[in-house]
């Protein structure tokens, strides 16, 4: 599928990594916590190596959305493979 993004994938799922892909073209929800993920882990990966100055609360708030959003794609990963 052209278009999708799949540069977390290796880190995120990587052993549902064809349910991910799906789950981002069938599902417009997991789509966007997909999408939100990346965003976050790109303002985070910023902050880590300096290149955008953040007080460390900020950052670990970030990383605690973060942690949230991959726990309801998981469980949604979960709920697709007890349905198919």
């Amino acid at each position: 599928v052209t278009g999708v993004q799949t540069c977390a994938l290796p880190i995120l799922f990587h052993e549902d990594r064809s349910i991910v892909t799906k789950l981002k073209v069938e599902d417009g929800h997991f789509a966007k916590l997909f999408e939100k993920h990346n965003e976050l882990d790109d303002q985070v990966d910023a902050a880590e190596n300096g290149r955008v100055h953040m007080s460390d609360v900020d950052c670990e708030i970030l990383k605690k959305e973060k942690l949230k959003l991959k726990d309801e794609m998981y469980a949604m990963i979960l709920e697709y493979k007890k349905a198919n």
